[in-house]
């Protein structure tokens, strides 16, 4: 038999990268020999959904035999009286990340291109690359945070896509809302504008509601359970848009691609307010406990507006793997073209504990 269409398929997928997550606590065990460790590498709640949420997902276990509903219909009337939309303006999705892929897939193809910063998300450049797109990647003028001007300027007739992570992972940079409407209004009006949100409620009383306060016909706003609300692992997120943008992408949305355990978790979890913003707060305390140690022995990276915070060092490679054998998970920044850089996860006070313990001697060691 022929094997031509693989050999095919291998060249066409030769220029394409997976994303690479956070390297899981069980695949440490197994190189290191170790008996726990820490994850600080994913930036997820280290302190889990909200109770509520947990009870929902145990009832909802009980009816998994039936499909959930595919068009959201709870999960969008909950998220439409929160953000005082229609529900059809909502676009639910396998967390955020599939809610990016839709987009960009529905919008841009072969030959278009796709904006975004050069150390913004990894994502919008693979999936632009998956699409048949032209990823444009854009220089920080500071090495850090979008440069908006740059950013502008570099979308032509070609662009169709243009991707801004606010707050941004994973250099932790944050635009305010001023700055991203004048961004808007350098931008044609045809261009479809990804706000990207992720870290939203880490920010929420800075940055306000991006929705009602910026304007631009092609705007979408990006959100997730997967950070605040601690519900990563059941793989939720939406965004929001006009009702026109939302329909195209409906028709690049796979039947059912939100789970029942997560539909039902979500909504619990958007009933638990409270719940949420005291985590919020905790973790706002332990990152600003990580960024005033970092500063003191001089290896902070830059302030932080996300649930993480940077480590910069020459010998940021090396302190990863010292990290590792003492059971601390970091997150290599390389692919980002920041080898110096390490990104650490905001854990509970304890796992920081542990993590500032084992840095202290780190550093000693390597200076």
């Amino acid at each position: 038999m022929s094997i031509d269409w693989l050999q095919r398929a291998v060249v066409q997928a030769a220029g394409l990268h997976p994303y690479v997550p956070g390297k899981p606590v069980e695949q440490l065990l197994r190189e290191k020999g170790l008996s726990e460790a820490t994850k600080l590498a994913s930036n997820e709640n280290p302190y889990g959904p909200s109770p509520k949420a947990i009870v929902a997902m145990q009832r909802a276990a009980a009816e998994v035999h039936r499909y959930p509903d595919g068009n959201a219909t709870q999960l969008k009337q909950v998220l439409a009286a929160r953000h005082q939309v229609g529900s059809d303006q909502l676009l639910p999705g396998n967390g955020s990340n599939e809610v990016l892929e839709i987009l960009i897939h529905a919008f841009a193809g072969a030959g278009d291109k796709v904006v975004f910063s050069q150390r913004g998300f990894i994502v919008y450049a693979l999936v632009a690359q998956a699409a048949g797109a032209v990823p444009v990647p854009v220089p920080e003028a500071d090495g850090l945070s979008h440069d908006l001007e740059a950013m502008a300027k570099a979308v032509d007739a070609h662009t169709k896509v243009v991707c801004v992570a606010n707050p941004n992972n994973p250099t932790g940079t944050l635009h305010g809302q001023d700055a991203l409407q004048r961004f808007l209004d350098a931008l044609p009006r045809e261009v479809l504008v990804i706000i990207d949100e992720a870290y939203y409620e880490y920010v929420a009383d800075v940055l306000g509601d991006s929705w009602h306060r910026l304007e631009h016909p092609g705007l979408v706003i990006c959100r997730t359970f997967s950070k605040a609300y601690g519900l990563a692992g059941c793989r939720i997120g939406y965004a929001i848009a006009d009702a026109g943008i939302v329909a195209v992408a409906n028709r690049f949305r796979a039947p059912f691609n939100v789970s029942l355990p997560a539909m039902a978790a979500a909504i619990a979890a958007l009933d638990d307010d409270a719940w949420v913003m005291d985590r919020v707060l905790a973790c706002q305390r332990q990152r600003q406990r990580l960024e005033q140690q970092f500063s003191t022995w001089g290896v902070l990276g830059g302030e932080s507006h996300g649930n993480f915070v940077l480590l910069r060092h020459p010998d940021a490679g090396r302190i990863l793997h010292m990290l590792e054998d003492q059971g601390i998970i970091p997150r290599p920044l390389a692919p980002y073209g920041m080898a110096d850089f390490l990104h650490v996860s905001v854990g509970t006070e304890a796992e920081n504990s542990r993590c500032l313990e084992a840095l202290a001697e780190i550093l000693n060691e390597v200076g």
